[in-house]
């Protein structure tokens, strides 16, 4: 089973929705979990959006990267799914860790009617979700 984290700023959206489509999709063959570098709020829109395709992460924590760090954790891919820049601050994991950077747009930056920025978060939803079949593809041993 291989063990992938996902990482956003701070894990309230992008790196959540990742990890939800792995667990949905990848089976037993993966391990997902997500993190951020200042950990939030679930976004709103977001659990909706997830809602809407038959996944319910209402009340899911928010995690700290560094937390996991320090708890000397290994994976053996590290995505990360925020600005290349943002990206950049994350730890690096120890030992032979394949790292990945899928830049998708943030919807806490989202505005506009409650609508305008479903239809948004829609958008990075959709993308997401087809980057992870496009991993779980790529893995397919």
């Amino acid at each position: 089973m291989k063990k992938v984290l996902f990482l956003c700023v701070h894990n309230s959206a992008r790196s959540q929705m990742a990890e939800a489509y792995l667990k949905k999709y990848g089976l037993a063959r993966f391990k997902a979990e997500s993190a951020g570098l200042e950990p939030g709020v679930l976004n709103p829109f977001v659990v909706r959006a997830l809602a809407e395709d038959g996944i319910d992460i209402a009340g899911k924590p928010t995690r700290d990267v560094f937390g996991i760090f320090k708890e000397g954790r290994s994976f053996d891919c590290v995505v990360t799914v925020c600005s290349k820049e943002a990206a950049e601050r994350c730890p690096i994991f120890p030992g032979k860790v394949e790292r990945r950077h899928w830049p998708f747009d943030d919807p806490s930056k989202f505005t506009g009617t409650d609508e305008e920025i479903m239809a948004k978060v829609r958008v990075v939803r959709d993308a997401i979700r087809e980057k992870v079949l496009e991993f779980i593809t790529e893995k397919g041993e």
